[in-house]
């Protein structure tokens, strides 16, 4: 199965102090050929996401180019940048959902291409279920 993967799920497997063990489990399992589809926004947050870590001492250089590194080598495949329609579905459903825009392009992602959705961040997993969208 091929999944829309959160940038909370991806950094919950490579954050030491974040691990999950249900990332952990996901990556673990993941099945020989599945494309993990990310949002053009992802790349975004997950260099933030370690830029702030290192800023705060929670990872070292080294750590954060090891962490890059384990996550170049997933199989990622971006989706296309929006377009009028996407974006006007993303603010559809942070207002149904009540999430943040870029937390529904996820779940946007995930609908439309009628992936599962990879994520450990609680209220995106409860918005996927109530749109019937599966998640870990």
């Amino acid at each position: 199965m091929d999944w829309a993967l959160d940038s909370s799920a991806a950094l919950a497997w490579v954050l030491p102090d974040e691990r999950s063990s249900l990332a952990v489990r996901f990556f673990s399992n993941l099945k020989q050929g599945a494309i993990l589809w990310i949002p053009t926004l992802w790349g975004y947050e997950i260099a933030n996401a370690l830029s702030v870590a290192e800023r705060r001492k929670r990872l070292t250089e080294t750590q954060s180019a090891q962490a890059l590194a384990l996550l170049t080598e997933l199989p990622l495949r971006t989706d296309n940048a929006p377009d009028a329609n996407s974006l006007w579905r993303y603010r559809c459903l942070a207002l149904d959902h009540g999430l943040a825009a870029y937390d529904a392009a996820y779940l946007e992602l995930a609908e439309r291409r009628g992936l599962g959705l990879a994520t450990i961040d609680e209220k995106l997993s409860a918005a996927a279920k109530r749109a019937g969208v599966k998640t870990l």
